[in-house]
Formats: structure tokens, sequence, C-alpha cells
């Protein structure tokens, strides 16, 4: 399924991820309708500062649907006219989830219940729905396959596994045509101040070179996110991977200590790094080691990165200092 033209529905397309995602899809001359969270300022996360995305510079190729992904009726709606849904809304902070499960559970579980249930009335072509490495849990085998099992350690992790295993029964009961994307770590431009590549770059930018994070030792793969989107993209275009979990990876790990000491060579920059207990997982949470094999990817659609981690790095980099985005960062403030 070529997506040029086709009318597609992204949730949480005002964040991170989302609003990447979307860039990419109206470069394809995609019709996109970008589902926000409702909030009484009328504002669209991340899409409120794209030139060229905004209605208008579109077009009319993009639309602005406000709402929330726990609300059945307003799913329905968003949903009615799309050919392809790409699913991104998701509640993703770790250490929050250990304070608010229930908003986890109602917002991952309950929202993705509310896509898949939506689909079935609205005749949806195509629902990619976007997983997480941290179902995974810390790597028994590396690297990480698809038939790796499935192992939350922190309630968000729980609710992205039940949230998975309830597309894929739709797909194995209904036909409800899923595909579970299952993305390893995300960074670059726009990412929130809860993930570490900002917080070091952050610190580093804004202190004299002593940073606070909290465990060194655990390692993750780490995604440029247009590598994530374009991954995104071509699964949704591929029709062999219809009730299948594909791993998007760089195969590759690095461990915290070491990326920020990278961080820090790039930026040239000295550093002196300490731990600090609100940071650090509880033990049996924290996910070790995470590695990912891309092997499916590839073969089922010819996905692989283009970016290597020293030219995502630096490319992040340059969008703070090139866009002072500090501005919208508390460097100081371990952000949850």
């Amino acid at each position: 399924m070529e997506l040029n033209h086709k009318k597609v529905l992204v949730t949480g397309a005002g964040g991170f991820i989302g609003s990447h995602l979307v860039e990419e899809l109206l470069k394809r001359s995609c019709h996109v309708k970008a589902f926000v969270h409702y909030n009484s300022l009328n504002r669209w996360g991340w899409l409120d500062y794209l030139p060229g995305v905004i209605p208008g510079a579109a077009g009319d190729r993009l639309e602005i649907f406000t709402g929330d992904i726990r609300d059945p009726n307003g799913v329905r709606e968003a949903m009615n006219g799309c050919e392809v849904v790409f699913h991104l809304a998701a509640l993703i902070g770790i250490p929050y989830s250990y304070h608010s499960p229930d908003v986890y559970v109602d917002t991952n579980v309950k929202g993705t219940l509310n896509i898949l249930q939506a689909a079935r009335l609205t005749g949806v072509k195509k629902i990619l729905h976007t997983s997480t490495s941290e179902v995974y849990g810390t790597a028994q085998f590396v690297p990480i396959t698809e038939e790796h099992p499935v192992n939350p350690q922190s309630p968000y992790a729980a609710t992205k596994a039940g949230a998975d295993f309830l597309a894929l029964t739709f797909y194995r009961s209904f036909g409800t045509p899923v595909i579970v994307v299952r993305p390893f770590n995300t960074y670059g431009p726009r990412q929130s101040a809860r993930a570490v590549i900002p917080t070091i770059i952050t610190q580093l930018l804004t202190g004299d070179g002593k940073i606070t994070l909290g465990s060194l030792t655990p390692t993750r793969d780490l995604n440029f996110v247009k590598d994530t989107a374009n991954g995104f993209i071509k699964a949704a275009e591929c029709e062999g991977a219809l009730g299948e979990v594909v791993n998007l990876g760089s195969d590759f790990e690095i461990s915290i200590g070491e990326l920020a000491h990278k961080i820090a060579a790039i930026l040239g920059k000295p550093i002196q790094i300490q731990s600090a207990e609100e940071r650090v997982r509880p033990g049996k949470s924290e996910v070790e080691r995470l590695w990912a094999s891309n092997a499916k990817a590839k073969k089922l659609f010819g996905w692989s990165p283009r970016y290597n981690l020293d030219q995502g790095l630096k490319a992040t980099i340059d969008w703070f200092l090139e866009s002072n985005q500090l501005s919208n960062y508390k460097p100081g403030i371990y952000n949850v």
C-alpha cells in the first residue's frame, strides 16, 4: 500500500515522534488528520512550532483534531474517513508510572482498545500500533529478536504489553489489520527532558560539566527519530507485516555512562557525573540491557537506520544550539 495521497490519522501527533511522523507524511503528499490532546489553550504540542505544518501552510492536507484517546466517541469521530491509522498516543514516562499507574491503564490500554473498536466500525485499512522495547525487560539474549519473551518490569511497560496483546488478538479474532511496531530508544530534536539524552545535553550546555543522572551501567539501543518515523511509514506500506511484531533498532548498544561521555566529547565540554537516588529505578524494575535485532524489519520492508549514533547526536545537539530550545527546558529539575 502506497501512502501517497492517502488520508491518514496520527494519534499523539503533537508529541516528539508524532510531530516528526506528521512532517514525513506531509512530505509524501498524505492527507494527515493530526489527533492532539484537547486543552483549553488550543495548543497542538510541537506542531505549533513547525513551519509548513500549521494548517494553511500545508494547504488542505493537514487537519487538526483535538480530543482524548480515552474517549471512545472522539476516537471514532477522528477515525472516520481515514484509511490508515498511526497510533502513537500514550503516556510514556516510566518514573511517573510508579506514581500513577491508573492513568497509564486508561490511556495506554483503554486508548488502544478504543482505536481497535473504532477500526471495526469505520473500515480502516491498516493500523500501525506503537509498542516499546521496554516490554522485553532486561535482555535474556542479544540481539533481541521479536521472539524474545515479553517481561515488562514497570507499570508503563506492562500497559504497553497489554496494548500490544490487545492489538494482536483483534487481528486474530476479527481480522483487524494491525501491525505492531516496537521501536527501541528513540532520540532527537523535540524530545522531552524525561529522556536521558536531552537530560545530558541540557545539563552540559547550562552548567560547569557536573551533571546528575540515574544508573550509568544499563545499555540502550538508540534510534534517531527520523529513522523511527521512516520505519513507521515503511511498516504501514508493507502488506506482509499485518499481524506481525517488528523491532526498529540500530543493532548496537551503549551504556548510559558511555553515552554521557560521548555527548560531552561532541560538545567539547568537561564532564563529571553523579548519581541521584531519585533518578534510579527500583532494582527489579531497571532494564539493564537492550540491544535490538533489526533483521525482521530489513527482511519485511527493507528498513535499516540511516543515521549512526554520532550523526544523530550531532543533529540533536545542533537543534538545541541553533533553535535556542534551552529556554523550553529546566535542566536543574528532575522531570519524571
